[in-house]
């Protein structure tokens, strides 16, 4: 739990991942540790993804214990670890991706701010106000489907293309990640996952369950647990973050509106991988 008097959003968390049922190796990485919480979904195989992933990983980790951290410094963060993926040597990483999502908690006047970030097809969800919503948008061929009408939710869910990505760190892509500003509330529920959760289990399933658990560890435990038990063809990843105190400075009450934040044939156990150059439809 962190400092309430330090930061502006007091938090608990929990954390928890497995290589699934059909994975020899689990590459998939996380950070968990105040003010950061973030997971990458490492993709390359031969233990490529599982390098680039604690790459960019490790970048962020050296957040952690901060009482909060600026646009600016995630940014910083981000530069540095796409630096890093790109000069991976080989044998040991070269041309390998990762995805990354989740929160950084920020202070904006005082107020207490989920400051969310997204490349790839990892997932943010906030449950606030008894209702869960996806904060981030995947980055992939599917959803670029999805938003031009050509497939519904359903249809995503088995079409071929669904583990095709549009952005990464590193695979090839030189793509900016989006950010969000999100006001945070007491008794905010975090979730954020790689897709071998959000794969497996349907929405209402994980609403469910973070309903449920009122524990953040173990509505984390839970999901795993759950994804495995629904196929686990893919690593699992889930971390769970509660809000319990929110500060409140002399920025709250006006704009609390969730805000962007602008920086400069079917293979249902096909892992993440990055989009080639002959699928070109609908780039963001």
């Amino acid at each position: 739990m962190t400092d309430a008097a330090a930061s502006p959003i007091s938090v608990l968390c929990g954390a928890a991942t497995d290589r699934g049922l059909r994975r020899r190796v689990n590459e998939d990485a996380y950070v968990a540790a105040s003010p950061v919480f973030l997971v990458a979904d490492g993709m390359g195989g031969h233990h490529a993804g599982e390098i680039a992933s604690a790459a960019v990983i490790d970048e962020f980790a050296h957040l952690a214990g901060r009482p909060s951290v600026s646009i600016d410094e995630l940014q910083a963060a981000f530069r540095r670890a796409r630096r890093r993926v790109a000069t991976l040597p080989e044998g040991a990483g070269a041309g390998a991706g990762t995805t990354l999502s989740g929160v950084a908690i920020a202070d904006l006047e005082g107020d207490g701010y989920w400051l969310t970030m997204n490349v790839g097809d990892s997932r943010t969800y906030r449950m606030s106000g008894g209702i869960l919503e996806q904060i981030s948008i995947d980055h992939s061929v599917v959803q670029e489907l999805i938003d031009r009408g050509e497939l519904d939710a359903a249809q995503a869910t088995r079409d071929a293309r669904r583990n095709v990505i549009t952005r990464a760190i590193g695979a090839g892509s030189d793509a900016e990640p989006d950010y969000w500003l999100i006001p945070a509330e007491e008794g905010d529920r975090i979730l954020v996952c790689s897709d071998g959760l959000s794969g497996e289990l349907t929405w209402e399933r994980i609403d469910a369950v973070l309903r449920e658990e009122a524990h953040p560890q173990a509505a984390a435990t839970r999901l795993v647990h759950e994804a495995m038990l629904h196929g686990g063809r893919d690593n699992i990843t889930a971390l769970v973050v509660d809000a319990l105190s929110v500060g409140a400075g002399d920025g709250r009450g006006t704009g609390r509106d969730t805000q962007p934040v602008h920086p400069d044939d079917d293979d249902v156990d096909g892992d993440t991988r990055p989009r080639q150059p002959h699928l070109t439809g609908g780039g963001r």
